[in-house]
């Protein structure tokens, strides 16, 4: 589903990631991470596909919110995790989203 952003300008947070082989708990800390994120102030949306290559987008309307979000506790147990079971590699860039369009 395609995130239902409000007008711009807003953030986007890019997570692109190449996975390690397995689960080993991924995809439960993955769906909990989602439900978590949704409930912090500054959540807008968040968007994500996987083939060989994952990336998932968060928006959310403020630095500030993303900062936030990136300290919850739980959030930074996640974060632990995956650095030393679920990722090959990542990577996270954070943009401002001056303009949207779509139908």
């Amino acid at each position: 589903m395609i995130a239902n952003t409000p007008q711009a300008p807003y953030y986007a947070v890019i997570f692109t990631s190449l996975r390690t082989d397995g689960d080993n708990g991924y995809g439960s800390m993955s769906v909990e991470m989602e439900e978590l994120a949704r409930q912090q102030p500054g959540f807008l949306g968040i968007e994500s596909a996987r083939e060989e290559v994952g990336i998932t987008v968060s928006y959310w309307e403020s630095l500030e919110a993303i900062k936030n979000w990136k300290a919850n506790a739980r959030h930074l147990f996640a974060q632990q995790q995956g650095r030393e079971k679920w990722y090959e590699q990542y990577k996270v860039r954070i943009c401002k989203v001056e303009r949207d369009y779509g139908f």
